[in-house]
């Protein structure tokens, strides 16, 4: 009886493994919020951004949950410059235009909705969307 509890118990945690995000370091940014819950992360490159998570690029589609944090990072940029300019309604803070490997940008979704985003400097060519439930 001990042996069928605990593989339950194993099959639970692996369940519940198994539903979050991988989380991706990153600081403050927009958006405000304590933060909490699972995190996305989106990479910047060059003329794409590109779901850490599922991979989708162009637009790059990430569903979080309320509270999570989700960092853009700047991979393989070189010196073109790119940022993260929300797009429409439900909005967020907007990242400066940044150029060069390594820049991260971060923002807190602490409203359900569907955030749509593009760069200031490629406009649709570059484009995504986070899905916060």
């Amino acid at each position: 009886m001990r042996i069928g509890t605990a593989v339950i118990g194993l099959l639970a945690l692996a369940a519940l493994a198994g539903c979050k995000s991988p989380t991706y370091g990153g600081g403050g940014g927009g958006g405000g919020g304590g933060g909490g819950g699972p995190s996305g992360g989106v990479v910047v490159g060059n003329i794409l951004f590109k779901s850490a998570h599922n991979g989708s690029q162009n637009p790059a589609i990430d569903t979080v949950a309320v509270g999570s944090t989700v960092t853009w990072t700047w991979t393989s940029t070189g010196a073109v410059s790119h940022s993260v300019r929300s797009q429409g309604t439900p909005s967020f803070t907007s990242s400066p235009i940044e150029a060069g490997d390594g820049k991260t940008y971060s923002v807190t979704f602490t409203t359900a909705g569907s955030y749509s985003y593009d760069c200031a400097v490629h406009g649709a060519a570059m484009s995504g969307t986070i899905v916060v439930r």
